[in-house]
């Protein structure tokens, strides 16, 4: 299938559960274009090296700014000279997130979920290990926009703003082909995490969602994701992670029976994380309980420092 469409796969390793992130190259409108990039580490410029050399890059797209995929990118800048594209909103974010500040704030955050003592510190220091990782910086030249148009390979796409993975995430849509560059908004095997980081978006989970019920009306055939093999029949998958949630968010509401703290009602949806995993499981936690607490199915109160939920 990339044959057909003109798009080389680039498949990065990645040193987590979660091994490998899919970048892709095609020519542009105007030379080569890039659609991510990878952590900002030796695989990521090992692999791309020999790609640089032999192509002229002019544009670089990140789909979100999440490290796998923006990491990298102000190296690849640096080397190519490429302008890079990427939504206002993620743009904001991948260029404060991992500074000391914001970091700070986060940790702070993590004190109030109810976490045993020294995991907050652990899991703070668990997003400063990306900060190497994904500097230096790009600078973002152009924002990315919702129905904009853009030659990748053989065929024209249309951005589509699908926020919830991230606040600003993208997809790539080729209605003549029924093609959908999914990023990590679908994914073949996994739910995306959906998480909510104490900034940005309030409920992620709505945001999730209604793009999902957004790309559903599309009714899309073949999805290339950013993690796993391609796959035919984007509905059902989609089908498949509303029902998830559905059921994540039933089960969080039955742990709030009682008080509960975010970590308290972590412990009972997850189990056997480490360090790196169990952030992302505070963070999908806090997710479903602020989607109950925004749609008026619990309330929270905040007790000597710590937040606490429980349903109505």
């Amino acid at each position: 299938m990339f044959n057909e469409i003109g798009v080389t796969q680039v498949t990065i390793p990645l040193p987590f559960r979660l091994n490998h992130v899919n970048c892709f190259l095609a020519e542009g409108a105007s030379g080569w274009t890039i659609i991510d990039a990878g952590l900002n580490n030796d695989v990521s410029r090992d692999i791309w090296r020999p790609i640089i050399e032999k192509h002229e890059i002019k544009d670089i797209i990140l789909t979100h700014y999440h490290p796998d995929h923006f990491g990298y990118a102000g190296t690849l800048q640096q080397l190519t000279n490429a302008e890079v594209w990427m939504t206002e909103i993620d743009t904001e974010a991948g260029l404060t997130y991992w500074e000391q500040d914001s970091l700070g704030i986060v940790n702070e955050n993590y004190d109030r979920c109810g976490l045993p003592d020294n995991l907050s510190q652990l899991l703070t220091t668990d997003e400063q290990g990306f900060n190497p990782q994904v500097k230096p910086y790009p600078t973002v030249q152009h924002n990315l926009r919702e129905g904009m148009k853009i030659v990748f390979g053989k065929y024209e796409y249309e951005v589509i703003f699908t926020p919830g993975h991230s606040d600003g995430l993208i997809t790539l849509f080729n209605k003549e082909n029924s093609i959908l560059f999914s990023t990590d908004h679908i994914l073949p095997r996994i739910s995306p995490n959906i998480s909510y980081w104490f900034r940005g978006n309030r409920n992620p989970l709505q945001s999730y969602m209604t793009s999902l019920e957004k790309i559903k009306v599309l009714n899309v055939d073949y999805v290339i994701p950013s993690h796993g093999k391609p796959f035919r029949g984007a509905n059902q998958r989609i089908e498949e992670l509303l029902a998830h949630h559905h059921e994540r968010l039933a089960e969080t509401y039955d742990a709030i029976k009682r008080p509960a703290t975010i970590y308290e009602v972590n412990q009972q949806l997850f189990r056997n994380l480490n360090i790196h995993e169990t952030r992302f499981a505070v963070g999908e936690t806090l997710a479903h309980l602020e989607y109950l607490y925004v749609n008026n199915q619990c309330k929270k109160f905040l007790q000597d420092g710590t937040w606490y939920y429980e349903n109505i």
